[in-house]
């Protein structure tokens, strides 16, 4: 007999997955997450996989999807949408190739083809006589929504395809979705209309779709990626030009032929290992492409091959999804703590179970600030969704209140430091709530950890544990003190031997040789990272100029704003500060750099007083590759075309940009015209 607490876990992710399926097909009104539904559909699915009594006919893992939600008229698909199955790594891809090879003879020649898996909305287009007559929503894969007039307003969709002697029907399947230059306009104009913003490309894109309006469609501009291509009955058909492609690669080529965009960053591919080799190449790169994507596509490229192994219930067996790590996953919040930085700042940090996310297992996530618990309303127990900010540092981004167990408490910030117990307070017109207390210990280790880190004074073996026995001691009561500690006293710290102690010792004596630039960062002013602190110290060479220096002077300096400005010029206005640059001044810390070499323009290279923006996917330079030749050429990078920009450089999936150039006249420019001005030409 199956525990009982297992059979009210099965029935209770079965009714959570159809109230999801509800919402999503049917009210057009998600709830949960793509993340969190594909986390309940596989544990459910594991669980009826070790007990097979449990298994009911009506299964939300034997569905393909909902039903069609019935704000358009509902049509039955000519030829059903099948969901992919997906894969999580190249374990997982391996098992999958092992399935289908079970389903064939001992074939040998095959090959794969990979295309990016674009994050937007399904779409189904039928066209007659080669003209698109109808253009539905994926639904439920078998039944979709007919939004054709909706679907005639996407310019990358041909109205009529290119070719003489078209066949009878053609089937199209593709991706709609929004680039993300398009989607940040719609929300800068959802702002001036005091409209809540879209979430994130796909919910915008899908939401566009559903328009009532085509012309509110038509002017989000939506754009797409065709994939698939089905032709009815070419073979009978004497008089189309064109026969079924023999593979997935020839689709692509007959799908551009046929008037269609293509995603250009395909790759055809003879074994796993080619796979995994497009694999890693797209992560690190996918992050410069004009639009979403969360995965490869892996498809058998043979369609006598497709023909043979067919489909599952819900799955093609032929075709799977490799997803990258997800960048917004659901964990649930063990704990709620606060933790005071190296600024005084007071911030609540989620204390999560461990979880995956974008390659690292993340434990913890920064909730910011007082008020964004608040709004948040995280509480312990809860389900969070967390990403990584800037893919950095992890944040809690919405919790799921349906999912919450009762009890719950909301969080309330501390009044007192919980490293001190001094009296906290929030600086008018400021979220963060801060220790003033310069002794703090957490202040004081904070502001040693980040003088020991990697992008500023590199000190090896200079780690947090290490940190807090020196201040804990009082060893270490400021990073001043760093530079008087001998390796006997090192020794005595807790796991520390002797050579340990050496190292840690003259990796803090070479630490006095790093440049001003380094030095300027590890001081911890606030609003100088590391690039403006190289700026600074280029324009500024020694301590000294930089802390007599006028705020006017520091804010002329191109890339430091007043912001910036008026931190720096308050630091230094600061006694313990100015007493701090003495002590580490005397014991041989670095504070003069190489003066800054004056730029004549007459002679500051090719692109002197010249201002570009750079849009679109080039076809061999990356952005920041383009960028920084420009730069060395003497021109400058912006992001925003206005009437002072020279030239805009465009590449392919150009968005807003291009036009905003047309309209003010800015020349543009492909990259082998850029090439030309980089060199004199």
């Amino acid at each position: 007999m199956v525990e009982t607490a297992i059979v009210k876990r099965v029935e209770q992710l079965r009714q959570q997955l159809r109230q999801a399926n509800y919402e999503y097909f049917v009210l057009d009104a998600p709830t949960l997450e793509d993340t969190v539904y594909d986390r309940l559909l596989r544990e459910l699915q594991s669980l009826e996989a070790e007990h097979p009594d449990l298994a009911t006919a009506d299964s939300p893992t034997l569905r393909i999807g909902g039903r069609a939600a019935e704000k358009f008229t509902s049509v039955k698909h000519n030829i059903p949408l099948y969901s992919l199955e997906n894969a999580f790594g190249m374990a997982e891809l391996a098992k999958w190739e092992e399935r289908w090879r079970r389903h064939t003879a001992n074939i040998a020649d095959f090959a794969y083809t990979c295309e990016l898996k674009i994050d937007g909305s399904a779409l189904a287009l039928t066209y007659e006589q080669g003209v698109l007559t109808r253009g539905t929503t994926r639904g439920d894969g078998i039944t979709g929504e007919d939004i054709t007039p909706n679907v005639k307003t996407i310019r990358a969709i041909p109205l009529r395809l290119r070719i003489e002697n078209p066949p009878e029907r053609l089937e199209i399947r593709g991706e709609a979705f929004l680039p993300l230059d398009v989607f940040a306009d719609i929300n800068r104009e959802r702002d001036r209309q005091a409209l809540d913003r879209f979430a994130n490309p796909r919910n915008a894109a899908a939401g566009t779709l559903r328009q009532l309006d085509p012309n509110v469609v038509a002017r989000r501009r939506l754009d797409f990626f065709a994939y698939t291509l089905l032709i009815a009955d070419a073979e009978d058909d004497e008089r189309t030009a064109i026969a079924s492609p023999a593979s997935q690669w020839e689709s692509l080529e007959l799908l551009q032929k046929l008037g269609f965009k293509v995603n250009p960053n395909r790759r055809r591919c003879p074994s796993l290992q080619d796979v995994g080799d497009y694999f890693e190449y797209w992560a690190e790169r996918r992050q410069d492409l004009p639009y979403l994507t969360d995965g490869v596509v892996v498809k058998l490229d043979s369609r006598a091959l497709q023909q043979q192994l067919g489909f599952t219930q819900k799955f093609p067996r032929w075709a799977i999804a490799l997803k990258y790590p997800a960048e917004e996953v659901p964990t649930r919040v063990k704990d709620i703590a606060v933790n005071v930085g190296r600024t005084g700042a007071v911030t609540p940090l989620a204390i999560l179970e461990p979880v995956q996310l974008a390659g690292t297992t993340v434990q913890r996530a920064t909730l910011h600030n007082g008020d964004r618990v608040a709004e948040l309303d995280v509480r312990v127990g809860d389900t969070a969704i967390v990403r990584k900010a800037g893919e950095i540092i992890p944040e809690v981004l919405r919790v799921l209140p349906s999912l919450r167990p009762d009890g719950t408490q909301p969080f309330t910030m501390p009044t007192h430091c919980p490293e001190c117990g001094t009296a906290l307070v929030r600086p008018e017109g400021e979220a963060v709530t801060r220790c003033l207390n310069v002794s703090c210990p957490a202040i004081v280790k904070g502001a040693i950890v980040h003088w020991a880190s990697r992008d500023a004074m590199d000190i090896d073996g200079l780690g947090e544990k290490i940190v807090e026995q020196l201040t804990r001691s009082q060893l270490a009561r400021s990073v001043a003190d760093l530079y008087t500690l001998r390796p006997e006293t090192i020794a005595e710290l807790e796991r520390m031997g002797k050579k340990s102690a050496e190292n840690l010792a003259a990796a803090i004596a070479r630490s006095k040789t790093q440049p001003w630039s380094r030095v300027l960062y590890a001081l911890g002013i606030r609003f100088v990272g590391s690039v403006n602190a190289k700026i600074l110290a280029e324009h500024f060479p020694n301590v000294n100029d930089l802390a007599t220096a006028p705020v006017e002077d520091l804010e002329a300096v191109f890339g430091i704003g007043g912001e910036i400005a008026r931190s720096v010029h308050q630091w230094f206005r600061i006694d313990a500060n100015r007493g701090l640059v003495d002590q580490l001044g005397k014991a041989g810390v670095q504070f003069v750099g190489v003066p800054r070499p004056a730029r004549d323009d007459s002679d500051g290279g090719p692109l002197a007083g010249t201002t570009f923006v750079i849009t679109g996917t080039l076809p061999t330079l990356k952005r920041n590759d383009a960028k920084a030749a420009i730069e060395a050429a003497g021109g400058k990078v912006t992001n925003s075309i206005s009437s002072k920009t020279s030239y805009l450089v465009c590449g392919a999936n150009a968005g807003s940009k291009l036009d905003k150039a047309q309209k003010l006249g800015v020349a543009v420019l492909d990259e082998a015209q850029l090439q030309d001005l980089l060199s004199g030409d």
